[in-house]
């Protein structure tokens, strides 16, 4: 990894403290040739002074709102153990009383709970969790240097104990590889399980981008040998990269969270994180003695 001092850190709301990233997740969108990195993804870009340009960004805020991270990059990758810049913006967000939406597939964001649960009490904290397969083999392929999807749904249920409200990203769904009726269904029934919120699919599908594609191309070499010529010939170079069984799939999927009360809205699901509870602190003169 490599340190920067950045000239500023917040972005309609939103902050990303690091640049790139080292869980190895195939289908990486943020790899795409069209976010003009300059150094190789794996090189992890830090910003040094984040904690400085939050605090300087927050006090000058007129009017409290959520503060987004994990959109790029994410905020838990394995220098977070050491640097320790996620729980230190953190500590500033709820010192400023902000919420902060949190997304993540990391578990180690556990070493945070009790921060978050602050700013959960005070304000308003999502954790936003990542899950694409159910199938272990298949995630230790697909998302090869973070802990595999059990495992964040344990981190899902903890959140739940402490009354921190959660989020779901269902995606990607790849084509011919986790498509599947059954992998859905078993993450959606420990999403209603764990009592997510919302659940953000942008359909049963990926998307690749010229630097993305070739990456995820070598990668279905390696792990799924003659899968790349079924893709180019099923897709070609298109953008969008459906699911033969997307229009199934996806009817399964609304279905099944309107039936357990769950957003499924994209971007309800937004709007949710976005709300910032103004009066959750203000006692009610109903709430008085006498």
């Amino acid at each position: 990894m490599h340190f920067v001092d950045a000239k500023g850190i917040l972005n309609n709301n939103g902050m990303n403290i690091y640049r790139g990233c080292t869980h190895g997740c195939i289908y990486c969108d943020s790899r795409s040739l069209c976010y003009q990195f300059t150094h190789p993804f794996e090189d992890i870009e830090v910003k040094q002074n984040a904690p400085e340009l939050l605090e300087k960004a927050l006090s000058s805020k007129r009017k409290k709102c959520m503060i987004g991270t994990g959109s790029m990059s994410d905020p838990y990758m394995h220098c977070e153990k050491d640097l320790r810049l996620t729980r230190r913006c953190l500590e500033i967000i709820y010192a400023h009383g902000f919420g902060a939406a949190v997304q993540t597939k990391s578990d180690r964001i556990l070493d945070d709970i009790d921060l978050l649960e602050k700013i959960n009490r005070d304000t308003k904290c999502v954790v936003q969790m990542t899950l694409t397969t159910y199938d272990d083999g298949l995630c230790k392929l697909i998302e090869p240097n973070v802990c595999n999807t059990k495992r964040r749904i344990e981190v899902l249920e903890e959140m739940q104990k402490r009354g921190i409200p959660t989020v779901v990203w269902l995606t990607p769904i790849l084509p011919f590889i986790n498509d599947t009726e059954e992998n859905i269904l078993a993450i959606l029934n420990e999403c209603a399980r764990v009592g997510v919120k919302g659940i953000i699919c942008f359909g049963m599908g990926l998307t690749l981008r010229d630097g993305d594609r070739e990456y995820y191309y070598a990668a279905l070499d390696r792990h799924f040998p003659g899968l790349k010529e079924r893709y180019i010939a099923a897709f070609g170079n298109s953008y969008e990269v459906p699911s033969p069984d997307s229009k199934r799939l996806w009817k399964l999927f609304k279905d099944f969270c309107n039936e357990h009360g769950i957003i499924s809205d994209a971007d309800k699901c937004f709007e949710y994180m976005r709300e910032f509870p103004e009066n959750k602190n203000q006692i009610s003169i109903f709430d008085l003695d006498g």
